[in-house]
């Protein structure tokens, strides 16, 4: 599977399962991004993106975005883009 690190986890709110990231490349909803860290390894689909509680479809570099996550993540993982399989 080819990855390329875009971002890294900012803060975790648990009770919205919302992941707050700093990016260093773009991300789309619909992108597939791999979570990983010392105690977290997970691979999904982007559903949902924000930038200041607003909705938006493309984030750039240098955003700080909100992620709807499907797991629970911790400060410092790092977020990459699966760019092919």
């Amino acid at each position: 599977m080819e990855e390329k690190e875009i971002g890294q986890v900012v803060d975790f709110f648990t009770h919205v399962n919302v992941v707050a990231v700093k990016l260093f490349e773009e991300l789309s909803v619909g992108d597939r991004i791999h979570i990983k860290g010392h105690t977290t390894d997970f691979i999904q689909e982007v559903t949902s993106i924000q930038i200041e509680h607003q909705a938006v479809i493309k984030a750039k570099a240098g955003d700080d975005v909100g992620i709807k996550v499907t797991e629970r993540v911790r400060h410092g993982d790092k977020i990459f883009k699966v760019i092919a399989d």
